[in-house]
């Protein structure tokens, strides 16, 4: 919920004064799709939260009603009524269970596709952009700072905390998510919708684009290894660190 709230509060903070035209950039399509992520994972973590209290509930009042059941009652009517309560509650655990699957799927994608797009993200704007092509424009800012550093340090906390699997074959994802903002880009273009280009390398009309385009292409094999790599340590050495505590997915 934290990490919702902090997410959320500094990209309004960067909507408010610049509209929407902000999302032109790769920046801010990658922060959302964090803060999404992390709105979802609250909202799977308290629906679990009180899918859990009202199993508790349940199994306290059934404990009551044995305890206080009266004793003239018909063994017959007992073994039909548990029967049926039975029934209603595998059906009702199926229909969750199957709920909780396709949100948990979505969930993982989402923070899967994150994770490469926020390595991505950082690591072109503090490694190529600010050095090379906007030395003079950039400043201290707290929205564009944080923009490119929040991002990273509220995910990793997260993967230290949760257990969710990174399969490596997930960076379809993050490549599908870069190929839509490329995608974005080349619509409206085309449309005369804009007329600059969010990022240098992105302009077709340069000479070197089809390198640049080569070179971005390639950087998502190693931003999301170093990511996968990171979850591969957590995974290695945290059940040595915490061996009580430590919970291996299957």
């Amino acid at each position: 919920a934290f990490a919702l709230a902090a997410a959320a509060a500094l990209l309004v903070r960067d909507i408010v004064p610049h509209g929407p035209r902000v999302f032109f950039f790769y920046t801010q399509w990658t922060f959302l799709l964090v803060t999404i992520y992390f709105a979802v994972a609250t909202a799977i973590s308290a629906h679990g939260c009180w899918s859990y209290s009202k199993k508790s509930l349940r199994k306290t009042d059934e404990y009551g009603d044995v305890e206080n059941r009266d004793l003239s009652t018909s063994i017959s009517g007992e073994r039909k009524n548990d029967e049926i309560d039975k029934m209603a509650s595998y059906y009702e655990q199926i229909a969750n269970e199957k709920r909780a699957a396709f949100w948990g799927r979505c969930m993982q994608i989402i923070y899967q596709a994150s994770a490469g797009a926020t390595m991505l993200t950082d690591v072109t704007f503090w490694g190529l952009l600010v050095p090379f092509f906007y030395r003079d424009k950039f400043g201290l800012s707290m929205v564009t700072d944080g923009m490119h550093s929040v991002n990273a340090v509220l995910l990793l906390i997260d993967t230290l905390l949760n257990n969710m699997p990174f399969p490596w074959y997930r960076i379809a994802f993050f490549v599908f998510w870069s190929c839509s903002y490329v995608t974005f880009q080349w619509v409206i273009h085309a449309s005369g919708a804009l007329s600059w280009w969010p990022y240098p390398f992105l302009d077709l009309a340069s000479p070197g684009a089809p390198l640049w385009y080569l070179a971005m292409a390639v950087a998502h094999v190693p931003c999301f290894s170093a990511y996968w790599l990171v979850v591969k340590a957590k995974r290695t050495y945290f059940p040595r660190m915490f061996p009580q505590a430590y919970v291996r997915t299957s």
